[in-house]
């Protein structure tokens, strides 16, 4: 099967992680703790329905990590998808501003962040916040999350609280 977004890399490939971080303004560093941070985030999933693991890892612009997996719910809507789970952990400890996310599923190709998720995502995020999907394989693609949820609006078009006229 193709892969739905761009060319596939591999995470050990040192060449493809490297031009990765170049045109998306990563290190390889941070490359590298996004990649690990969300395969092992998996394996916190819970996930007795449905069996889809789960896992992200986001870097804020200050370089603190978050992590989350899905948690699911008998009640399935009640159910959280492990990017809301990792954006709610950075928000409620004041990171508020993105650097890049990453998620890994054990499915190939990679899976994108669901729809609910990517205008989740789109609250914290500036439109070309790179948004890198891992797969089983540690094959991964990256998209600007501009690309993932095209002409979004964010809470810079909506109007400021307070009174209005």
């Amino acid at each position: 099967m193709a892969p739905r977004y761009g060319n596939l890399s591999n995470a050990s490939s040192a060449t493809a992680v490297e031009s990765t971080c170049k045109t998306y303004g990563l290190t390889k560093g941070e490359f590298s703790e996004l990649h690990s941070r969300c395969v092992a985030a998996k394996s916190t999933a819970y996930c007795p329905y449905s069996q889809f693991r789960v896992g992200s890892s986001i870097i804020s612009v200050d370089g603190v990590y978050f992590n989350g997996a899905n948690v699911e719910n008998a009640s399935y809507p009640v159910g959280t998808c492990a990017e809301r789970v990792a954006f709610g952990k950075a928000v409620t400890e004041g990171h508020r501003k993105i650097k890049a996310v990453a998620v890994a599923t054990d499915i190939t190709p990679p899976a994108s962040p669901c729809g609910m998720c990517r205008q989740f995502i789109r609250e914290f995020c500036d439109p070309t916040v790179p948004i890198i999907m891992f797969d089983k394989d540690d094959n991964y693609t990256v998209v600007h999350l501009e690309e993932l949820l095209p002409l979004s609006f964010g809470p810079e078009a909506l109007p400021r609280p307070g009174p209005r006229s």
